[in-house]
């Protein structure tokens, strides 16, 4: 759990990663989720929505280390412009925000303190999402190819028949996401992980047809967008 914990948060201390720390990533990623929910929550009982959801979303990049965010720019930088694979690849890998990357951090922090906002504080609707993206990730760092030659990520990547089990944390996370979330706010929460996992998909399917396979970075992207799709579709009017 360590290692999940030093490659997820900036908790846990300095750990090489490692495939034995991807079962630990719904886990981890169901405690992150309570931790928020809990920040969201009680600074619902004193401030206002808005400054309520303002605080949540502070606590989740704290705890986070911004690695995500961070993810999410670099990943909206190589994979969004009109490039080649290497450049998309060099992009990526380049310290600097572009304009597709800010465009996208703004506009996910938006949706999702919006999202919070419009919710009444449920801290285990959070665990269920949170527990749901850090599964699709534990999932794809399995299933899907490593894009780049060497990289931090490549450190999950299995040994020869490890794949065949590599899908049972994931579906048992997704399952507890489920609970979760369906005892916070009923089918919208459930609808909420469906959506997460869509979303998430999604991104990972995107890098993989224009770099040939996942990062790290496209791992943070796609939790991020999966988890703020599914805030939104869990503060719809159900």
């Amino acid at each position: 759990m360590r290692r999940a914990l030093s490659f997820l948060t900036p908790l846990g201390g300095v750990a090489a990663p490692s495939p034995a720390a991807l079962p630990w990533f719904p886990v981890v990623g169901a405690v992150l989720g309570l931790a928020v929910g809990a920040v969201w929550w009680g600074a619902s009982e004193v401030w206002p929505p808005a400054l309520a959801a303002a605080l949540a979303l502070a606590a989740d990049l704290a705890l986070t280390g911004m690695l995500h965010l961070d993810g999410l720019v670099d990943s909206a930088d190589g994979l969004l412009a009109p490039l080649d694979r290497e450049r998309r690849l060099e992009v990526m890998a380049d310290p600097r925000a572009g304009a597709f990357g800010v465009g996208a951090a703004v506009a996910v922090l938006l949706l999702r303190w919006a999202a919070l906002a419009a919710l009444a504080p449920a801290p285990l609707l959070v665990a269920g999402l949170w527990c749901a993206s850090r599964s699709v990730m534990a999932a794809a760092a399995r299933c899907v190819p490593y894009a780049r030659p060497s990289g931090l990520a490549s450190a999950f990547l299995p040994g020869a028949g490890a794949r065949r089990g590599a899908g049972v944390p994931a579906v048992a996370g997704l399952v507890v996401a489920v609970i979760l979330a369906a005892v916070a706010t009923g089918w919208g929460g459930a609808a909420g992980v469906a959506a997460l996992v869509a979303a998430a998909v999604g991104v990972v399917a995107l890098a993989h047809r224009r770099l040939g396979g996942f990062t790290g970075d496209v791992l943070g992207a796609a939790g991020l967008a999966g988890e703020t799709a599914g805030l939104l579709v869990a503060a719809a009017r159900w």
